[in-house]
Parts: C-alpha cells; structure tokens; sequence
C-alpha cells in the first residue's frame, strides 16, 4: 500500500520501512532513548528489521499511520523519528519522538510534532492525541507543553512499572465540541 508522507520547511516525514533498519538501530541505542523509552533489545541490524516489521509496521498496515522516519530535506539525512502511536491501555492515540543527540535541541521534534499533531487532526480524524514521557525527562515536557499539550496527571503503561506523566491534546476544530 501507498502510505501519506508529510513535508515541513525543512523536513520529510514517511513512514519508516525495513530501508530504515541501520537508522533505527543506532537511535533505539542511544543513551537518551534507553533512559527514557527502554531498551526494546534491538542489538543489531537485524533485530532493528524485526522490530520494523513486527511492532511498526502492523500499526500502519491497520491503521495508516505508526512510526515515521524524519529525514532532513537538505542533505537526506535521517535525524529522529516521529509517530502516533496506538498504544495498549492509553486513551487516546500517543504522539512519540525521538532523535539523534546531534540533532536534539535544533527545532526538529517541535517542527516534526507539530506537522503530525496537523496530520492527526486533519488526515486521520482523531480526535485526541496523548502524550507520555518519563517525570525526569524534562526536555519531552517542555516540547510537550510548548506544542499545547496538557498535563492530565500520571499513568502507567503495559509492561512498565514506573510512573510516567500523562499530557493530552484535544483537536478543538472536532465535531463533538
């Protein structure tokens, strides 16, 4: 099937596909990402395919949309990833990021996020997204609040024991309001 790629300024924003296998395992590796989002035991190239295959790209076979791949226009970089994410016991569809450290703290999670929140809203017709992030990952809730999410409280997630902060934003141009 043929799946929507989104475009900002200076960003393209596709779906992420087995081509994106060595990407995806050197970002699932980073300090930032097991930290905050967890060691997914993706130790290879390889595994990084099977997760690909297993845990993203169903989502979007079902859906239209899962993790994205965010490349940068001007040298076809791949700097991070960007997704809606239609996660087990959260309300809601999850906005997610993540990004290489090189490229953290230049605009691209808000610019990515934002373009998606837009594609959430507008394409796919949800009509609330979430948003989780762990209490000490105080960069996630600063993009999370500067993107207009709001902090609900606390929740936890299936196969997590910790405590994360639960944030969400309505789609105030919905129907239902």
């Amino acid at each position: 099937m043929n799946y929507t790629s989104f475009e900002t300024e200076r960003l393209i924003i596709r779906p992420t596909s087995e081509e994106d296998a060595v990407f995806v395992y050197h970002l699932m590796n980073t300090p930032k990402w097991l930290k905050y989002i967890g060691d997914r035991n993706v130790k290879s190239v390889a595994t990084a395919k099977q997760y690909i295959n297993k845990k993203m790209r169903p989502q979007l076979h079902r859906l239209g949309y899962s993790n994205f791949t965010v490349i940068k226009k001007a040298d076809n970089q791949k700097i991070g990833t960007c997704g809606l994410f239609d996660r087990e016991g959260l309300e809601g569809i999850d906005l997610g990021f993540a990004f290489l450290p090189a490229f953290e703290k230049k605009g691209f999670a808000f610019e990515s996020s934002e373009r998606l929140i837009r594609a959430a809203f507008e394409n796919y017709e949800i009509k609330t997204l979430s948003a989780i992030t762990a209490k000490d990952n105080i960069s996630s809730q600063k993009l999370l609040q500067r993107l207009e999410f709001n902090l609900i409280g606390t929740t936890k997630i299936v196969n997590d024991p910790n405590e994360i902060l639960l944030y969400q934003l309505d789609n105030m141009n919905s129907d239902d309001i």
